[in-house]
């Protein structure tokens, strides 16, 4: 059977049941766009940008749990991937990236000059350290082979991102399906984990007075929402989560304490710091959580770490922190482990060890009445009243900054939320093209919530024009602090309040955002007042199509509390009298 290379490679994606793909059109890629629109199983999605086309494709898999998929030209269209790709990689999103190349007639051949062809540009060097695998197709023979081969890649181990750059003339080929290489899947690595392990690790359970669950994104990914749930239970312990498994816990649940970390809030931080064992399962325990200098972690507890890459188990020996036992595996297989297992815990002591944590929440909220009492709008009020008003199984996307911050101290959690972000690499601009890519997956049947800073706003705002094309019905809450709040924050710090490009007396432009976001044809509102929010969010999130709303944030506000650099967890700023702090603290304070 003959077929063209773009055609195979549109049907390889349908087979793996990838329905949308996205893309700016390109000389060097106008093969696959044309048998992407032919085809009748697949929607191309055109994106106005390259970079919201590879955001795009990485929040399509994190929503749908299976790859996600965009194409770009050669040249300018690869390297504009290049922060969406590093997002996916570094938060181990599975997504298929292929990029055009110059025909190989124009190819530079090792001649050493930087270019023949017209936008030529070496994909693979530069996509190395950020995607799984990476190839060029040398010949079209190899596309069978290598699409196979980089798919599975993606999805096995620890997923991330891969890449193929496919030169022009390849792409227009046809090939003999009966005649080429096919790729034979290796047997997944189960990182099988041994019994003694698991003894271990069942007797440290036993023996805990006062325990913590920590569940991170790989949770997520491993798809062992439930089963965590059901461990939680099953063992009595209370649970904080890392940014990527916020939404999978109810906050209303007893045993929950939300996020900590140097962003996390107080009475998280008590929790974790003071533990005498952690269960840290499918989170890579990054410097966010574990504060600096790394060995002041959690540093009365017994630590037990469970992480699919060998690699972030053995990280820690280099930085100072002891773990006390490693178990290489997928979360998920971990999970169903322990729920086999009959355990008898210290159920006595764990009661107390969660009375002391309830009395830390009641005495150190995130919201307190003083909040609700301000002229301007607090953003915990704000976050506070949209958590509110979300309902079960809101699909939320939140940009980088103070934004992402406030929504993970103060928004509570229901069932069967979801909530998505660009947690490492923390790109501004994500959260527009990942909603647009999360409609599509929901098939707009899920309303959709996007909360932005203006800071990130500007990164992607061309995406507007994508979002009323395709006429998809989300919410967009700006987060508007003025300026770029959270660096702010950092030169209150740092450099003696200097706010050198984070304001706009320093530097930034003003911008009317309704009129620019009017321009592009949305419904928009302003709200600048506590006592507004009520009733301004409720006409945002029932209204029908796409809306926008201004929130403008009193900008003396940033995270509150926050670890500055150097000081553990426990001590966030403002500080608290060292009295109140020593009388906290079960664990050796750090003198």
């Amino acid at each position: 059977m003959l077929i063209k290379v773009s055609d195979y490679i549109i049907k390889f994606l349908v087979k793996k049941k990838i329905n949308h793909v996205f893309a700016v059109t390109g000389g060097a890629a106008l093969h696959l766009i044309h048998s992407a629109y032919l085809s009748k199983k697949i929607k191309l999605i055109p994106t106005v940008h390259e970079q919201a086309a590879a955001m795009a494709a990485d929040s399509y898999s994190r929503i749908t749990k299976n790859c996600g998929a965009a194409f770009a030209t050669s040249g300018p269209g690869a390297t504009n991937l290049v922060t969406g790709v590093s997002g996916a990689y570094f938060d181990s999103v599975p997504v298929i990236y292929i990029t055009g190349q110059v025909s190989t007639t124009r190819s530079n051949k090792g001649t050493g000059v930087r270019q023949i062809g017209f936008q030529e540009t070496d994909s693979v060097s530069i996509f190395k350290s950020i995607t799984k695998y990476v190839i060029k197709i040398k010949k079209s023979s190899e596309i069978v082979y290598e699409l196979e081969k980089a798919y599975d890649i993606s999805k096995s181990g620890r997923p991330g991102p891969v890449l193929i750059d496919i030169p022009d003339n390849i792409q227009r080929e046809k090939i003999n399906l009966s005649k080429v290489k096919k790729y034979q899947p290796k047997k997944n690595n189960k990182y099988l984990h041994e019994s003694l392990k698991i003894k271990k690790l069942k007797e440290m359970i036993e023996n805990a007075s006062r325990p913590v669950i920590i569940l991170g994104w790989g949770v997520h990914l491993s798809s062992a929402e439930k089963a965590s749930i059901q461990l939680i239970k099953k063992l009595g312990f209370p649970v904080v989560t890392t940014w990527g498994a916020a939404h999978i816990i109810e906050s209303k649940l007893p045993l929950s304490i939300g996020t900590w970390g140097t962003h996390g809030t107080r009475y998280a931080n008590f929790t974790v710091q003071n533990a005498d064992l952690i269960i840290s399962l499918g989170s890579r325990l990054d410097t966010k959580a574990t504060g600096s200098p790394i060995k002041t972690f959690a540093r009365g507890a017994k630590k037990i770490v469970v992480d699919v890459d060998q690699f972030e188990l053995d990280k820690f020996k280099k930085f100072g922190l002891k773990i006390d036992l490693k178990i290489r595996s997928d979360a998920k297989k971990l999970i169903q482990e322990l729920l086999k297992l009959k355990i008898k815990t210290k159920k006595k002591q764990i009661n107390i060890w969660i009375n002391q944590i309830n009395l830390w929440k009641r005495k150190y909220p995130i919201i307190t009445k003083k909040n609700f009492t301000e002229k301007k709008i607090n953003p915990y009020v704000f976050i506070n009243e949209l958590s509110n008003q979300c309902k079960n199984d809101e699909v939320i996307f939140a940009d980088t900054g103070c934004a992402i911050a406030w929504i993970m101290q103060a928004f509570k959690f229901k069932k069967n939320q979801l909530l998505f972000h660009d947690f490492n690499n923390t790109a501004m601009g994500w959260a527009l093209p990942a909603a647009i890519a999360g409609s599509l997956a929901k098939n707009k049947k899920k309303r959709i919530v996007a909360i932005i800073g203006d800071g990130s706003f500007q990164l992607n705002i061309q995406e507007l024009a994508t979002l009323m094309k395709l006429n998809l019905p989300i919410k967009i809450f700006l987060v508007n602090n003025f300026g770029h709040a959270m660096i702010r924050q950092t030169q209150d710090q740092w450099l003696k309040s200097k706010y050198f490009a984070s304001s706009f007396e320093k530097g930034l432009p003003k911008v009317n955002f309704q009129k620019v976001v009017e321009s592009y044809g949305l419904n928009t509102i302003s709200c600048r007042y506590n006592s507004e929010l009520k009733k301004t969010i409720k006409k945002v999130i029932n209204s029908k199509g796409a809306y926008f709303c201004n929130i403008e944030i009193d900008k003396k506000h940033g995270v509150t509390p926050q670890v500055k650099f150097g000081r553990p967890n426990e001590d966030p700023e403002p500080l608290l009298p060292r009295k109140e702090f020593l009388d906290n603290m079960i664990v050796d304070i750090i003198k």
